[in-house]
C-alpha cells in the first residue's frame, strides 16, 4: 500500500482505540453522547475516500440507428495516483458475456480486445481521466450494459456501470380492406405500428361518424423484445360512410411526436343506373354513380366502328356533322372492377324540310289555342288533311336524338294507326 493508503489505515486504528477507550471507562465524559459521534466521524473518514475517487457515467437510451455517447469520467480530489489504464466491457443481447472489447492507454489510441467494431469510437482524453466512448448506427444487439473501469497506481480499479437501453420506432401503415356495399359488419380499414419497442399505442379519430365504427385492437410480441401494434375499424358499409375520412394517430416512447395517419373510407360498389344526359344540341353524356369511378366505353349496335363524324371523350359523344350516317342505336358501357352498367341512345336525323315541318307541329301542339283550331279544322274536313299530314312527317323525321323509351311510344302510336 502506498502512503496515503496507510495514513488512513493509521486513522481507522487510532479511532478504534479511541472508541473502546470511552466504553470500558477509561475516558469518562460525555459517554452517552460521544459514541454516537464516533461513528459519525467514522463514516465521514471512509466516504472522504469514496470521494477522493469518483467514477461519473450514467443511464442511456438511444433510438435504433441514432448515435450514443456513453459516458465515463474518473474524478480525482487530493489524490496522487496515476491512471495506468481505461478498460472497457460490455454485456450485450449479441453477447451476454461480460468481456472487455476496448482498452485505452497513455497513447490515447483505442485497441479493440477481440475483433475490431468501427462504429465504437473514443471521444475522452486519457490525459484528463475521461474514457467517454461514442457508439454509432446502435442496434437492438447492442443493448446492455456496459463498464467503463480506470485502473490507478498503486490504488487498483474504479468502475461504473453503464445501461444503454434502445428503443424502435415503429414502421407504420394503413390497409383498406376493400368493402363492397352491404347490410352486414365488415372490416374498414387497418392501421399497424410494427416492430416497435416498447409498445406503440394506436388510437382512432372518427369524426363525425362516432358510434357507427367499431374499434379492435391487438398485440404481436417477439423475441427480440419488439411489438407490433394492429388496430381495426368495422362498420356496416353504406354510401353514407363512403367518403368519410377517419385519422390513425400513433405514438411511441421510440419517436417524438404523435404520427398521423389519415384515411378516407372506402364503400366500393357496381355502376347504378346508367342516365343520358343532354350537354348541348349535339352533345350527350353517360352518368351514373360508382367507386371506383367507371371507365367508359361507346359502340354503336350492329358496326364495329363509330361514325368519323362522332367524337368521344370519356362518357361524353360529340356529334360533329348531322349526317344521315349517324342513324342508330348507340349504347354507352359503364364499368369498374365491381361490374358494369348500360345505358342506350337512338340517334335520327331528319331532313331540313321534315324538321321545320315537325318544329312548326310542335309550336301548335304547345298554343293554348289549339283546341279552338282542331275543331274548327275538323268541321270544315281540313283536321284530318292536316294530321295524316303531321303524322307523315313524325314517321319520317322522328326526333334528332331520342331515347330507346321514345322510339317505342312512336312505334306503338304508329301500330293503333
Amino acid at each position: 500500500m502506498g502512503s496515503c493508503s496507510q495514513e488512513k489505515e493509521k486513522q481507522m486504528v487510532d479511532l478504534f482505540a479511541f472508541s473502546r477507550a470511552v466504553i470500558s471507562g477509561k475516558i469518562e465524559m460525555g459517554r452517552f453522547f460521544l459514541a454516537p459521534c464516533l461513528v459519525l466521524l467514522a463514516v465521514l473518514l471512509l466516504g472522504s475516500g469514496a470521494d477522493a475517487l469518483q467514477v461519473i457515467g450514467g443511464s442511456v437510451t438511444v433510438v435504433q440507428g441514432d448515435t450514443a455517447i456513453l459516458p465515463c469520467k474518473l474524478r480525482l480530489i487530493d489524490s496522487t495516483e496515476d491512471l495506468t489504464q481505461i478498460t472497457w466491457q460490455k454485456r450485450t443481447r449479441e453477447k451476454p458475456s461480460n468481456d472487455n472489447f476496448i482498452t485505452v492507454g497513455p497513447s490515447q489510441e483505442p485497441q479493440f480486445v477481440h475483433r475490431r467494431d468501427d462504429r465504437f469510437k473514443y471521444i475522452g482524453n486519457f490525459n484528463d481521466k475521461n474514457g467517454t466512448l461514442q457508439l454509432s448506427n446502435v442496434a437492438l444487439k447492442d443493448e446492455g450494459s456496459y463498464t467503463c473501469i480506470f485502473t490507478l497506481f498503486p490504488g487498483g480499479t474504479k468502475k461504473t456501470e453503464i445501461p444503454l437501453k434502445v428503443t424502435v420506432p415503429p414502421f407504420t401503415s394503413v390497409m383498406d380492406n376493400l368493402p363492397t356495399l352491404g347490410t352486414e359488419e365488415v372490416l374498414f380499414v387497418t392501421c399497424t405500428a410494427a416492430g416497435s419497442r416498447p409498445p406503440a399505442e394506436v388510437r382512432w379519430l372518427t369524426g363525425v361518424l362516432g358510434d357507427k365504427l367499431r374499434t379492435t385492437t391487438n398485440y404481436i410480441h417477439y423475441g427480440n423484445g419488439t411489438t407490433t401494434t394492429v388496430s381495426s375499424l368495422f362498420g356496416v358499409p353504406t354510401r353514407e360512410i363512403n367518403g368519410h375520412q377517419v385519422q390513425c394517430v400513433i405514438s411511441s416512447h421510440a419517436i417524438s411526436t404523435e404520427e398521423t395517419l389519415p384515411f378516407i373510407i372506402q364503400v366500393y360498389f357496381s355502376p347504378t343506373e346508367v342516365n343520358m344526359k343532354a350537354i348541348s344540341g349535339h352533345s350527350f353524356e353517360c352518368v351514373t354513380e360508382a367507386n371506383p369511378n367507371a371507365n367508359f366505353t361507346w359502340s354503336r349496335y350492329g358496326q364495329s366502328l363509330l361514325p368519323s363524324v362522332v367524337k368521344v371523350e370519356g362518357a361524353k359523344l360529340q356529334v360533329l356533322s348531322l349526317t344521315s350516317d349517324l342513324n342508330g342505336l348507340y349504347q354507352c358501357e359503364a364499368s369498374n372492377t365491381y361490374g358494369r352498367k348500360y345505358g342506350q341512345l337512338y340517334v335520327h336525323v331528319a331532313s331540313e324540310a321534315c324538321s321545320a315541318a315537325w318544329a312548326l307541329f310542335g309550336v301548335l301542339l304547345s298554343l293554348n289555342v289549339i283546341g279552338a283550331a282542331a275543331w274548327c279544322f275538323h268541321k270544315s274536313g281540313h283536321f284530318q288533311r292536316c294530321l295524316e299530314e303531321s303524322t307523315s312527317i313524325y314517321s319520317m323525321c322522328s326526333i334528332k336524338c331520342c331515347s330507346p323509351d321514345i322510339k317505342d311510344q312512336y312505334h306503338d302510336h304508329m301500330q293503333k294507326r
